[in-house]
């Protein structure tokens, strides 16, 4: 056999394998295979069923949280995660404007482990409430399993999380995809409805504002109809 031909052979493979390789990533950083979210109705969102987070955890239904004033609601991915972590600090800083409108700040967790939930708290302020069922997060669950790790957007906002100086930890389960609701008092609806696309693919927090500000409280004759 030619030596020459071999080489050639050799040199088409690594060169297909290279292509292959080259439009894999570039897929990869489309959208073409994200998981496209289906939206929550309010009537799903208000059966979900979430505990306190104290020794003796009451359960309540979600729409207890803005059924008088409305109220922003991040679902959080990890609390250990530096990227969300970064989203609640970024959420926090809005706190001052959302008391003035009246406007409560929550969040929920989908499992408690550790000291996950407490070592969170310091860039969320906001009360905390656990979502065993994951219903936040759905109604159709969406993960962002490795492919994420090969996504331009991702790897820019870890540098943007790390430079702003926010750091983390691997514990408890990541890949389910969080978001944040901005939801009108009684039955006024989702105003907002953030579903995170990838790794740390933020609110803005303008956004939210905008949407908080449209909130109308529910009178108390409003609340006797009901």
């Amino acid at each position: 056999m030619d030596p020459s031909f071999f080489t050639m052979g050799m040199w088409s493979i690594g060169a297909g394998a290279l292509g292959a390789a080259a439009v894999a990533l570039l897929l990869a950083n489309t959208d073409v295979f994200l998981s496209k979210p289906q939206q929550a109705t309010l009537e799903y969102l208000e059966e979900i069923d979430l505990k306190t987070l104290e020794k003796e955890p009451r359960t309540f239904k979600a729409k207890e949280l803005w059924e008088k004033n409305g109220a922003v609601i991040m679902a959080v991915r990890r609390p250990g995660c530096f990227l969300c972590r970064e989203e609640a600090a970024d959420l926090s800083s809005l706190k001052p404007k959302l008391d003035e409108l009246g406007v409560p700040l929550y969040a929920v967790v989908k499992e408690q482990i550790k000291t996950e939930v407490k070592d969170f708290q310091p860039y969320f302020k906001g009360e905390i409430f656990l979502d065993e069922k994951k219903r936040f997060y759905g109604p159709q669950r969406r993960k962002m399993m490795f492919m994420g790790f090969v996504r331009l957007g991702v790897w820019n906002n870890f540098f943007r999380a790390r430079n702003g100086g926010f750091s983390g930890n691997l514990e408890g389960e990541g890949f389910i995809l969080g978001g944040v609701f901005v939801m009108g008092s009684g039955k006024q609806g989702i105003l907002l409805e953030h579903r995170e696309k990838e790794f740390g693919d933020k609110v803005k927090p303008v956004s939210v504002l905008e949407a908080a500000r449209k909130i109308k409280p529910q009178t108390s004759s409003a609340s006797e109809k009901k």
